[in-house]
C-alpha cells in the first residue's frame, strides 16, 4: 500500500492510497501475491473530520458506468449520498481498473498496443469488465483493510458489480445497497436495448411536448447536417482544430464532425434531471444569426457546437465496454452491435424522421469512426462484437442462495435500467429487498434522500446489527 496524499476538504477528511493488482487474474488470487503484469488500484478514503480517527464500519461506493472513476467530493452534500454514509462509515472510493488515476485506459493505450494486433488489443480490455473489478476489490479488502467485511454501494453499472460481487465473494460483504442497477440475470445485450429504444421514444417526446418550439430547431440542425454529404462510412471523419467544417460538416471544437447521428445522443441524459432543460438550453443556443431565433440560413454558432462536444463526451472506456457488460461467460452468439440491430428494426430512429429522436444509452459503429478518442478502439471492437467468451460473472444459483442482505432502490421510470427487469432479477435472488419509487430518476442517488431511505429501511430490519 501507497499513501499518495492525506488532506482536508470541506467537511471531509480524506486519504489518497493506491495498491498494486495484477492486469489479469487467471491463475492469481485476491488476497495473495500475484505473477505477471500489474496495474495501480487507486481509491480514497473519506471520513467525517471529527471521527477520522474512530473505529467505523467500512463502506466501498461501487461506481456507475462502465469506465467511470471514483466520486470527487467537493463537500460532504455535493453528492448527496455521501452527507449521510460519512454519518456511519468510513467511506471508500476507488477508481475501477482503467479509469481516474487507476492506471487509466484511453486512446494512447490502443494506439501503443497496436503494433501487437486488434487481437491483442481485445484481449487487453477483456481485463476490464466486471470479474477483474470485483477482484481488484476483494484483493484490496483483505490486504488493506485486514479482510474486515465491508458493506456495498452501486450505483448504476455499480449495481452490476454488486451482483458479481455477491456472485463471487459474499463473504467479504456485511450489506448491499444498490440504486438504478440491477442487472438482468441471465443478462443479454439485445434484451436491454429492446427495452430501451421504445422508452427513449416516450421521453424525446415528453422533451417536445415540454419545449414545443425545439422540435423545429432540432430539425432544423438536423436538416442542415444531413445537406451535406454523408461521411458515416468514411475512415477520415476528423479535421484539425484549425478548420470549421469538412466539406460542409461543421466541426465541434475537437476536430470531430457533427453528424446528425452525434446530434441524437444528446438524449444520452434523458434519464437524469433536469436533462430536458440542459438540452433545452444547448438547442436554444444553436443560431448565431440575428436574435438566434431558428433560422435554416444561419450558421451553428460556436457555442452550439461546444456545447454539443461537451455535452457528449465520455469516459475513454464508457463506450468501448458498453455492451460488454452483458457478455457473461460464453454466449450463444456473439453481442455483434446489439444496440444497432435494435435501431435498425425501428425506423423512427433514421437520422431522416421527423420529428428526430434522441438516442439513449447506446453505442454505435460509427462512433469509432466519428469520434477521435474512439478511432484507436476500432479494430479491437471488431473483434470483440465477433467474439463468444468472456469471463463468467454472475453466479445464479449463489444468488438464489444469497445471505447477504441486499437493499435496492429500483427506480420505476428507469430510462437505462428497466424496472421490471430489475424486479424480475431480484425475485430470484436470496434476502433482497427493494424499494420502487417513480420519485426519482437514475441518479436519484445523488441528491440527499435515497440513501438515506435505503440505510434506515435496512437498519429497521436488523441487517445493519452487527456493523452499528
Amino acid at each position: 500500500m501507497a499513501l499518495l496524499a492525506r488532506y482536508y476538504v470541506p467537511g471531509l477528511a480524506v486519504e489518497d492510497r493506491s495498491i498494486n493488482v495484477p492486469l489479469d487474474w487467471r491463475g492469481n488470487r485476491p488476497g495473495e501475491g500475484f505473477e505477471g503484469p500489474s496495474l495501480s488500484l487507486f481509491y480514497r478514503i473519506v471520513a467525517a473530520p471529527e471521527r477520522v480517527h474512530d473505529d467505523m464500519p467500512l463502506l466501498v461506493f461501487l461506481q456507475g458506468g462502465p469506465g467511470g472513476a471514483g466520486p470527487r467530493p467537493l463537500n460532504p452534500s455535493s453528492d448527496g449520498w455521501m452527507a449521510e454514509a460519512i454519518k456511519h462509515f468510513r467511506v471508500i472510493l476507488p477508481d475501477q481498473r482503467g479509469t481516474g488515476r487507476s492506471s487509466c485506459v484511453d486512446s494512447n493505450v490502443m494506439r501503443r498496443l497496436e503494433p501487437q494486433g486488434a487481437q491483442t488489443q481485445a484481449d487487453y480490455l477483456k481485463r476490464f469488465l466486471a470479474g477483474s473489478i470485483v477482484r481488484d476489490f476483494e484483493h484490496l479488502r483483505r490486504t488493506e483493510f485486514g479482510g474486515r467485511r465491508w458493506v456495498t454501494l452501486g450505483q448504476s453499472y455499480g449495481g452490476f458489480l454488486t451482483l458479481s460481487y455477491l456472485s463471487l465473494f459474499p463473504q467479504g460483504v456485511a450489506a448491499s445497497f444498490t440504486t438504478g442497477g440491477i442487472p438482468h440475470v441471465p443478462a443479454d445485450a439485445t434484451e436491454v436495448y429492446e427495452h430501451t429504444f421504445p422508452r427513449m421514444v416516450t421521453k424525446t417526446e415528453q422533451y417536445y411536448q415540454r419545449y414545443p418550439l425545439d422540435a423545429q430547431r432540432v430539425a432544423i440542425i438536423a436538416d442542415k447536417l444531413s445537406e451535406v454529404a454523408d461521411f458515416r462510412d468514411s475512415d477520415s471523419v476528423c479535421v484539425t482544430a484549425a478548420k470549421s467544417t469538412f466539406n460542409g460538416i461543421p466541426a465541434l471544437p475537437n476536430g470531430d464532425l457533427l453528424t446528425v447521428e452525434r446530434l441524437q445522443t444528446l438524449g444520452g441524459n434523458f434519464g437524469m434531471k433536469p436533462s430536458f432543460e440542459r438540452l433545452h438550453w444547448i438547442v436554444d443556443s444553436a443560431f448565431a444569426d440575428g436574435d438566434g431565433s431558428a433560422c435554416p440560413d444561419s450558421p451553428l454558432s460556436d457555442t452550439f457546437l461546444a456545447s454539443v462536444m461537451n455535452a457528449t463526451a465520455s469516459n475513454p472506456l464508457y463506450w468501448p465496454l458498453q455492451e460488454f457488460i452483458y457478455a457473461d461467460g460464453e454466449l450463444e452468439r456473439p453481442i455483434a452491435w446489439a444496440a444497432q440491430r435494435v435501431r435498425d428494426s425501428r425506423p423512427e430512429f433514421a437520422p431522416s424522421h421527423r420529428p428526430l429522436m434522441f438516442t439513449g444509452e447506446a453505442m454505435f459503429p460509427w462512433m469509432f469512426r466519428q469520434e477521435k478518442a474512439l478511432q484507436p478502439f476500432r479494430p479491437a471492437m471488431d473483434v470483440l462484437m465477433a467474439d463468444t467468451r468472456f469471463d463468467k460473472i454472475y453466479d445464479a444459483e449463489q444468488l438464489k442462495r444469497n445471505e447477504v442482505p441486499l437493499e435496492a432502490g429500483v427506480y420505476f421510470d428507469d430510462m437505462y435500467v428497466d424496472s421490471g427487469m430489475q424486479l424480475d432479477t431480484l425475485s430470484r435472488v436470496g434476502n433482497s429487498h427493494y424499494w420502487v419509487t417513480n420519485e426519482f430518476e437514475h441518479d436519484g442517488l445523488h441528491g440527499d434522500k435515497v440513501f438515506g431511505h435505503l440505510y434506515r429501511e435496512a437498519l429497521d430490519r436488523g441487517d445493519l446489527a452487527d456493523l452499528i
